[in-house]
């Protein structure tokens, strides 16, 4: 098959750079998949999950948070604030941050308290869901 090359960027680390058969991540539009010689295009991530596939491997998996994507020229950039493999998410931490942000969104917070309780929450059952994914494999 066609690849690639795709660099996918967390705020605090190189996730993965490299050629790359396929790439599926969450935008606002929806889901988008990715294959080599793909349009132009840039689109806002939302948290969920980023697929892609290494040439002669089986797909991976990370749970990523909001960014966005750009392709040109067979080449694709995904800035994300963070990425993380299943391996690396830590259940406990997760499902502390769900009860977090669960208590915020039932006592009466500003607009802002709110917002940043929800979005906290979708992270973090977006990271459990990227786990849950991941145990199978």
């Amino acid at each position: 098959m066609e690849t690639f090359q795709v660099h996918i960027l967390a705020a605090d680390q190189t996730f993965y750079e490299g050629p790359c058969v396929s790439l599926t991540i969450t935008t606002t539009d929806g889901e988008r998949g990715i294959l080599a010689n793909h349009s132009s295009m840039i689109a806002a991530v939302k948290p969920g999950t980023l697929r892609y596939q290494v040439p002669g491997e089986e797909a991976r998996l990370a749970a990523v948070s909001p960014g966005m994507v750009k392709v040109e020229d067979n080449d694709v950039l995904v800035l994300v604030d963070s990425a993380e493999r299943p391996e690396e998410i830590d259940i406990v931490r997760a499902q502390r941050e769900i009860d977090e942000a669960r208590e915020i969104l039932l006592q009466k917070k500003t607009r802002q308290e709110y917002q940043i309780a929800q979005a906290t929450m979708a992270r973090a059952l977006n990271r459990l869901r990227v786990k849950n994914m991941g145990i199978g494999r």
